[in-house]
């Protein structure tokens, strides 16, 4: 049996299907890890859900032409990021006023094109691939992990959700691609949202590319974080220098 199928590479990979394309195959190890667990996309953080998710295989592709066709003029500008001198690589922000609209799907697909993007133009250009060139995080389970940080714990239990905190946050900030996915299901306190405009901060300031999702157009998100930012700083980090992009019609959470 051969890995075509469990392999993030195989849409790029001439050895795809034949005989080199097992367990052993190096690129294969490098990318998903012996086990199909670890690897650079292990590294990533993806929800198993999406780690062989691509802008070919989508479930959303078919329902979000429009999007998809400004998704696929943006991937292109993928090669930028080997060349110093070249111009920016842009954020996106995609949001819907409904749920389960491919955002979360979409965003992972697109976080893969650029892990792939880093793997093989490192390799052409006989550079070492960094171990984690992108990475997912949960800005909901973020916030989940805040809350506890300051919940009633032993000494040694705060610790440990504080070092973990740091980790995420500083993964969030100086990882080169990332995706920060579902902002605003809750009311954030005030320093939850210092940690996110942190965050967006550092990544813009240093033109870190950042997928961005939410259930919130940039309006109606300055309006959710009103009460503890009514200046708009963290909403207007967000949006700065990102396509914002509609994903439209119902959720499709259940029907595939």
């Amino acid at each position: 049996m051969t890995n075509e199928n469990k392999c993030i590479l195989a849409g790029r990979c001439k050895l795809a299907g034949g005989p080199k394309c097992n367990d052993q195959c190096a690129s294969y190890i490098a990318m998903m890890g012996r086990s199909g667990k670890g690897g650079r996309v292990g590294a990533a953080g993806l929800p198993s859900d999406y780690k062989l998710v691509t802008l070919s295989n989508s479930p959303a592709r078919t329902e979000q032409v429009e999007v998809y066709r400004a998704i696929d003029a943006y991937v292109k500008t993928f090669e930028r990021q080997f060349d110093e001198g070249a111009e920016r690589i842009k954020s996106l922000y995609f949001h819907s006023k409904e749920p389960g609209t491919g955002k979360t799907t979409s965003a992972c697909a697109v976080l893969n094109t650029y892990l792939t993007a880093h793997y093989t133009g490192s390799l052409r250009r006989g550079k070492q691939p960094l171990q984690r060139p992108a990475f997912f995080l949960s800005v909901n389970a973020l916030q989940q992990l805040h809350n506890k940080t300051h919940m009633p714990a032993s000494l040694q239990t705060k610790e440990k959700l504080g070092e973990e905190l740091l980790r995420e946050i500083e993964r969030a900030k100086t990882t080169p691609f990332v995706v920060l996915d579902d902002l605003a299901v809750r009311k954030a306190t005030t320093s939850f949202l210092g940690i996110i405009y942190d965050i967006c901060d550092y990544r813009t300031t240093e033109k870190l590319p950042t997928i961005y999702t939410s259930n919130k157009s940039p309006i109606d998100l300055r309006e959710f974080f009103y009460e503890e930012d009514p200046e708009g700083k963290v909403v207007d980090r967000i949006t700065d220098m990102a396509g914002v992009l509609a994903f439209s019609g119902k959720s499709k959470r259940g029907r595939r």
